[in-house]
């Protein structure tokens, strides 16, 4: 995990993931969601090799972080920086995304999103 994202480890908690996907899950969208999701079912489970975890924890730290490059409440860009970020990380640990990780993002989308 790079030194830049190291830096939002601190802001990542399991409630703070929730309440911001709770509180963001129309606006921000499937495309912001769903990788957010793989990859905290992934870190939830024990196959994952501490080095995926401490990538996973630090994207998902970015995402739930006020302090963005681009702030979320901008309309339309201000979940790009959370994308790249999260799509960079999905990339880096999708060997240990499994597919009940899909699953279960995919269960919890349709229960938001329809």
């Amino acid at each position: 995990m790079s030194d830049e994202n190291q830096e939002y480890t601190k802001d990542y908690s399991d409630d703070a993931f929730w309440g911001k996907i709770k509180s963001y899950a129309k606006k921000a969208g499937k495309g912001v969601l769903e990788p957010a999701l793989k990859m905290y079912f992934a870190l939830k489970d024990s196959d994952t090799p501490l080095w995926a975890k401490s990538t996973i924890v630090g994207a998902l730290g970015y995402f739930i972080s006020p302090i963005d490059a681009i702030p979320d409440l901008i309309p339309v860009l201000g979940y790009t920086d959370d994308v790249g970020v999260l799509a960079a990380a999905l990339a880096a640990v999708s060997a240990y995304i499994k597919e009940e990780h899909k699953e279960k993002a995919q269960q919890m989308l349709q229960k938001w999103l329809g």
